[in-house]
This record gives C-alpha cells, structure tokens and sequence, in this order.
C-alpha cells in the first residue's frame, strides 16, 4: 500500500522462506506491508479467558485456559514400540466450561511435561467431538505462565500489552506465530505513508496511520483499539471512495450526445398504446433517467428495484426517447434465455412499432434486432447489417455486443441487465462502440443496501423502483424439511398438483443439471427424503433425475419439461415458449430461470436443495411465481437440521418478501468481501475493518470527503500518500481482473 522500501520488503527476506510461504498461499500475504495490514480478528484479555461452553464445532480456534488435570494412559497397540501406546488426556478450564485435549504417540513427551495442573497457556486447534464430548486434538499451544515464573517471563513479555491479539490463522499457521512475525515487522510501521489528508484527519480526531497501526497490532488497553479501528476503517472507505470520486469525474469530462424524446414521436405512440397507466415510482425514475438523458455528458445510472417492480418498462421508454433523438439503444443481458426472453417481450410491448421498414409497421416504428453468440451465420448477418445501418434502433443482446466486428450506427444508450454478471471493463468495452460515449443505464433485481451501492457501485447515480405494479400478487413462502417430515414434501407435491388442476403451471428448481458434464455422483431422489443420505455429503439434486422421478411419480400425468444451460439455444427457445404458452404444466429448470422469465401464468415455485443457494438467489428465483393475479406460492425444500445455519437463512427467506431487508440478511452472513466481489468483476474489495453494513456512516462521509477533495484536485497533486494508496488499490483491482480472465 505504499512506496516507502521497507514495506514492499518481500516476507522471504524478513522471515525466512518456510514461514513466507504458508503466509502467501494460505493467507496471500507476500510484503511486510501486507503483514502490516492483516489485522487481529479480536482480543484475548489477560486473566479474562475465552468461554470454553461457547466452542464451534468443526473449527480452528484459539482458547486462552488453564490446565485443571492432565493423565497418561497405557493402551495396547500393534503400530506402538514393544506393544504399548500412550495417550495424553488434559483438561483444561476457563470457569465456563471445559474442554479435553488429546496427544498420542512420540506427541506426549512435551505436553506431558509442560502442561501441569495450574499452567496456563493458549491452545490452538480443531473442535471435535468424541464420546459426546468436545475436544481438542494434538493443538498447538504456548504458554503463558510456566510453573517457574522466570521461565515464563520471557513468554509474558513477547505478548506485551494487557491485551493479545488474535489473528485470522490457518491449520497450518497459529495465531500466536502470526502474532511473533507480526511483532518482527512491527518497526517498519513507522515508514507507512498515511493516505489521509492531515486536515481530514485532524478535522476528526484521528491518529496517524504509524500509530494505528501500532495499535491495533500491540494495543495497552481497549481505547488503543477502538482509535485504532477508527482510523483505518476510514483509509478503507475513504480509499475506495476516492477511486470511485475519480472515476465518476473523469466521466463528467467526457462529451455525450443530448437525448431528447420528440413530443410527438416514438415514445408518444407506445405511451398511447400502453393498457394500464405507470406507478408513480416509473414516472419519478423516468423523469430522473430524462433529465440524465438530456444532458451533454454521458448519463451513470444504477436502477435497482425489487422483481416485477416495472424495470423493464422505465428501460425500454427510456430506449425508444435515445431512438426519438436518432440515436440507438442496446439492452445487454447475462444469457441467451434472458436476451431471448426481452426480445420477446419488448416485441409484444410495442406491437406495431417494432416493425420499422415492415409492412403494416406504424409510422415511427423502428426495428427490434436480437444479437446471442448461437445465432446461425445468416440471421447474425442480417442483424450486424441492421445495426450498422441504423435500420435497427433497438438491440437486444449477449456479451456477443462486444465483439470487435459489431459496429453501431449511433449507439446512444446501453442498458445492462443484471449488472453483477458483467465486469466494470465489459461495460466500458460496450460503451466504446459509440461515436461519442452513450448514455448508461444499468439494472439489478437484487436489491442492493445503500452502503453497498455506494461501494460497489459508487461510480452510478441511483434509482430505486420500491413500488409493485398493481396486479402483482403477494408470494405465500414455506420451508419444507423433507428430512424431518417427508410427509411435507409429499404435500408439496399435491400442491403442485393442486395449482395444475386449476390451470396454472409449475417450476421445479434443482441445483445441478446431472449430465455427463456434471459431477454425476450418487442421485439423490425427489419423492422422498433418505434418512441416511447425508444432505451435506450427497451430490445436490440435479434436473435430469429429479424430471423423470417427479414424471413417474408425484406428478406422473402431467406435462413435464426441462430447461437448463447445456441445452442447444434452439431448443431452450422452445421450452421457454411451450411454456409461456401454458403448454407444459412443470417445468424443471436450474438457476436459468433466475432473472427476467416472466410467465404470468406460473403460481408455484418449489426448489429443491434449497439450502444450496445464497439468500439473494432464492429471493430471485421466488420471484418468477406471483406475476399474474392468481397468488404465488415458493416452497423451499431442504434435509438440513433445524438448528443449522442454512436453515435459518431459509427461515429468513421464508419470513419476508423484502428484498432489502434479505440483502441486510445476506449481508451479515457472508463475508464483504464476498459480495462486493462479486458485484463488480475486477473489484477487489481490500476490506479488512470496514463492515458495509454497520459502517453506512463512515461510508457516507468518505464519499462526500472523496468528492470535495477530488472536485477541488483531480490529479490529487497535493495528497502523494493518498495518490500511493490509490494506486495499490487499482493494482490490486486489475491483477485480480486479469487472474479472473
């Protein structure tokens, strides 16, 4: 993160090549100053120990104890020297409950000695469970207060401070040993450019990065960490926020053509020939979209808005007023059944007006052009002519759009559906193909905490559609534990049943498509449940079996169909309209049906292996029932025990049809990181304190710093250390963008 030479000082050179290596594969630390910057996940307060009755199974962890009673056992054994093994049982206490730790073999000659009753130590190692009790085997361990206090001194001294600091470890490398390189590299803190400007950081309180980073690494008492964690929560958002100031500047620089829809032109006629009237929300985002449309440099927007919330419609006026203006406009979708399924409907919509140059065709009409990487050569050819031409002002498309050989007449507008599927540089490759830079409007049906929206996609103005179109109907949600209580899953299927006999259809979603280019594993069955089957070990239920089970089973009689990825284009089309059409009564699909198939005649939803998707997904997915007046119904389908984890996202998930509060939800449970990450390929989030959702504050005020100061000096002349910082980030951005190809 900076210039200065000590800190870019590979970790081979300081701490020897054994240690450097497990560092840079386990935990990608390769610098002195990344070493710097791993932060402890918390503290262990001495003479306050860690509660033993708190333990999560299956995990690495790091207890603070003291040893109450420590016994060698005798065993017979044939792999042991003359017949005769020896097992090392220690317990140890910290006041709320106990723990056992297990050494055998040539492992009970040191602890045997060390670990006497009254000693007390750190432990480092994996919870298991044996004989119904936890324990820990063969843990590392250093002690802290040896029975002869000289002896121990030494210890006691290496972790200074009232307070030791517990690192984010590995199996393979402790906390403590983390900690002692930690300690080793601590002097080259000093050297550390600090990124903030001295008035920012005088303005509130903070202290300087050296002395943070002292802090956090060997704080006196808990006021060090909290000034600690303070200060580099807000290198973090300010960062990052200056990177995004930056970029929404240079595009303010940029020249872009005004788009003005005629009063009486193409928008006009399709606004006559709509059967219902816009929600007050489409009107508001529309005006806001207008306005942006209208201006002489490229309009940046971010509309966000819940499934079925109208989106489509606000994107589509806002192409047919680039079309009014001359221009054309392009809707870029994350699959082929999506590009399709938009084709399709944008078809429908404008009738007659998509049938420019045809005739029958209305007066303004234009022509509505769809571009999929499977088209056969002289359909391709036929649309490439109709883009270049300008013939065609709408096209509808994959990342085929992309490519080099696909020229515009006069690309004004790119829409982007979905825009966590596409990275920031397909964007700006899209954007390229313009004589001047088009307008940009990008769309997301996964709803999007503000703070998230302002770090992912800090660089857009947002838009939030949060009102249903009337007509919508409300999603009934039910969790089915089919391990459990098999005779619910049974009942689901009558349900289903249910919804067929009353003219509605069905979808089937399974994780996996169970083809040969799938993990083909052991089959797991969709009638019932099978107790010994291990949900956590079987493969997740695929299409294929779950299809022909269902077919001959629950639902034999009726209409069953598949859809998923692997499928030719052709013959995906051909589901999707058999269908739309109400032609097949369920259709058993993976997560291709996630965003943007719309048939309204669909009320029941049931997704099996429920517990295998993330909480935003499931909300997706639910969304596809409940489109027509007829009422939805999502049952989520899972063999994992009450008390799980997964369960109680499922249980969230059920509970409400939010789609922020389940982002909230979302959020909390996975890791930032995880999720800014995959909003925005090439986007390394580099967040290590900053939590986005407990952080909206700090957030907020680093944007707003971010923006004045980089108004004020866009080269950031005056702030070296800030420009240091910034370009580490970006360095880190693009080599992840390039590892990700």
């Amino acid at each position: 993160m900076d210039l200065v030479p000590g800190l870019r000082e590979p970790l081979k050179k300081v701490l020897g090549p054994a240690t450097a290596k497990v560092m840079a594969e386990h935990l990608g630390l390769h610098t002195v100053g990344d070493l710097l910057h791993h932060y402890p996940r918390r503290y262990e307060e001495r003479g306050q120990l860690t509660h033993l009755a708190d333990l999560p199974m299956d995990e690495h962890v790091t207890v603070v104890a003291q040893v109450a009673d420590a016994r060698l056992h005798s065993f017979a054994s044939s792999r042991a020297p003359r017949g005769k093994g020896q097992r090392l049982e220690v317990t140890i206490t910290d006041g709320s409950g106990r723990l056992q730790l297990v050494f055998f073999g040539n492992g009970v000659h040191k602890p045997h000695k060390e670990l006497l009753p009254g000693t007390r130590a750190m432990f480092a190692g994996k919870v298991s469970v044996f004989n119904r009790r936890l324990q820990l085997a063969h843990p590392a361990y250093e002690l802290l207060r040896a029975a002869d206090e000289d002896e121990a001194s030494e210890s006691v001294e290496s972790w200074a401070g009232a307070l030791i600091p517990l690192y984010p470890a590995t199996a393979k490398l402790e906390s403590w040993k983390i900690g002692k390189a930690i300690q080793t590299v601590l002097p080259s803190a000093q050297e550390a450019v600090d990124p903030l400007p001295a008035s920012l950081r005088e303005g509130r309180g903070l202290v300087s990065l050296p002395e943070a980073l002292l802090k956090i690494h060997r704080p006196h008492t808990k006021a060090d960490i909290e000034d600690a964690r303070a200060r580099l929560k807000w290198d973090e958002a300010f960062v990052l926020q200056v990177a995004l100031a930056r970029r929404r500047h240079a595009e303010t620089q940029l020249p872009a053509v005004p788009r003005r829809p005629l009063p009486d032109g193409l928008l006009a006629a399709f606004d006559d020939r709509l059967p219902f009237t816009l929600t007050d929300g489409q009107r508001k985002v529309s005006r806001e979209i207008f306005d942006d449309l209208a201006t002489d440099h490229p309009m940046h927007r971010l509309l966000q808005g819940e499934v079925g919330s109208g989106k489509t419609m606000v994107a589509l006026r806002a192409m047919l007023a680039v079309v009014d203006a001359g221009g054309q406009a392009v809707m870029l979708a994350p699959t082929e059944v999506l590009a399709q399924q938009h084709h399709r409907s944008v078809v429908e919509m404008m009738g007659e007006l998509a049938e420019g140059g045809m005739l029958g065709g209305a007066e303004h009409a234009t022509k509505v052009v769809l571009l999929t990487g499977s088209m056969g050569a002289a359909a391709r050819r036929a649309a490439l002519l109709d883009l270049a031409t300008g013939e065609a002002g709408i096209v509808i498309g994959t990342h085929a759009l992309i490519e080099d050989k696909v020229q515009f007449h006069d690309l004004g507008l790119v829409v982007v559906d979905e825009q966590h599927r596409f990275g920031v540089e397909q964007r700006d490759a899209l954007r390229g193909k313009g004589k001047q830079p088009p307008h940009l409007l990008v769309m997301t049906a996964t709803p999007i905490p503000r703070t998230v929206a302002m770090t992912v996609f800090g660089d857009l103005e947002t838009s939030v559609l949060d009102q249903l179109p009337a007509g919508r109907s409300p999603i009934a949600s039910h969790v089915v534990p089919a391990a459990d209580k098999p005779h619910f899953l049974s009942r689901a299927w009558e349900r289903v049943r249910e919804e067929v006999s009353n003219g509605h259809q069905a979808y089937v979603v399974c994780p996996r498509i169970g083809d040969e280019a799938d993990d083909p594993g052991r089959k797991g069955g969709a009638g019932k449940a099978s107790p010994e089957d291990d949900a956590e070990k079987r493969p997740p239920l695929a299409v294929l079996d779950v299809a022909g089970q269902l077919a001959k089973g629950p639902l034999e009689g009726l209409k069953v169909e598949i859809l998923h990825g692997r499928m030719p284009p052709d013959d995906k089309d051909a589901v999707m309209r058999r269908f739309a059409a109400g032609e097949t009564d369920i259709l058993v699909a993976t997560t291709v049906i996630e965003v943007g198939v719309n048939v309204p005649n669909a009320t029941a939803m049931v997704i099996m292996d429920a517990d295998r998707f993330g909480v935003s997904q499931l909300h997706q997915l639910r969304g596809r029932v409940g489109r027509g007046s007829a009422a939805g119904l999502c049952l989520l389908v899972t063999e994992m025990p009450e008390a799980s984890a997964a369960r109680q996202r499922l249980n969230a998930v059920a509970g409400t049809l939010d789609g922020f509060e389940l982002s909230r939800i979302d959020l909390e449970q996975r890791r930032e990181g995880d999720v800014l990450g995959q909003a925005q390929s090439g986007a390394r989030t580099s967040l290590r304190v900053l939590a986005v959702i407990e952080d909206e504050e700090i957030i907020a005020e680093a944007r707003q710093e971010a923006a004045a100061l980089v108004a004020a000096d866009p080269e950031l002349t005056g702030v070296p250390g800030l420009r240091t910082a910034l370009e580490a980030l970006l360095d880190e951005q693009r080599e992840q963008y390039l590892e990700k190809g």
